[in-house]
């Protein structure tokens, strides 16, 4: 397999407007080769995606799922720029498979990693630096692991890092810039919100061996 350096990948970035992940697998699964790369990212509506990324969605549908049971609903906003679009087969397909991720994933608070505040990433990072496996190891070691763990971490609460759920191979940032390429337009998630049912709800705990005994005692 030839060698993907950097300046392959920056000569495809500049070529397609893809992003630099984007680009790398592109030239990892055509081996190098440029030409078929670019035929790859225009295949999955990738190159075509990123070049409108830059402009207004302000378009776009609120959706809803309802997971069997009714014990989880998801309400997410997904934007897009014309309302001809939103009203689109591919766009409502769409909303309906990030309301079904965003349900399938308890874990995810964030849309995205940079959505995700300042003291949320560094309670977790010092979560992380009390870990017991981590004692006795030289502190600029300890800081290393810790910023990969953190990585990791800050990458699962984030929707579009997820994969896809009917397809593992791709992530939903992924999904989402395949049909925006497919539809000609900008796509956003731009926002969400899980229901569990009965969540922040306290419920008293019966004892009944103790209301027994203190019904027999009276």
């Amino acid at each position: 397999m030839a060698e993907i350096s950097a300046k392959l990948v920056k000569d495809l970035r500049d070529k397609t407007g893809a992003g630099m992940m984007d680009c790398k697998k592109a030239l990892a699964e055509t081996k190098g080769d440029t030409e078929k790369a670019i035929e790859w990212l225009r295949q999955k509506g990738i190159a075509s995606a990123e070049k409108k990324a830059g402009r207004t969605a302000a378009e776009g549908a609120i959706g809803s799922y309802i997971h069997t049971g009714a014990r989880v609903g998801v309400l997410v906003e997904v934007n897009c720029e014309t309302d001809f679009v939103a009203r689109g087969e591919l766009f409502q397909e769409l909303l309906r498979n990030v309301a079904m991720q965003i349900a399938a994933c308890p874990s995810v608070d964030y849309v995205t990693v940079d959505q995700i505040p300042a003291e949320v990433a560094e309670r977790e990072k010092q979560i992380e630096m009390g870990r017991d496996d981590l004692a006795g190891k030289k502190e600029e070691m300890k800081e290393k692991i810790v910023a990969g763990r953190i990585g990791k971490r800050l990458k699962e609460m984030a929707l579009m890092d997820q994969p896809f759920i009917k397809d593992s191979s791709i992530t939903v940032a992924d999904m989402v810039k395949q049909v925006a390429g497919k539809v000609g337009e900008n796509i956003q998630v731009r926002r969400f919100v899980r229901f569990n049912l009965g969540e922040g709800i306290e419920v008293e705990k019966m004892d009944f061996a103790a209301e027994v005994a203190a019904m027999q005692a009276a």
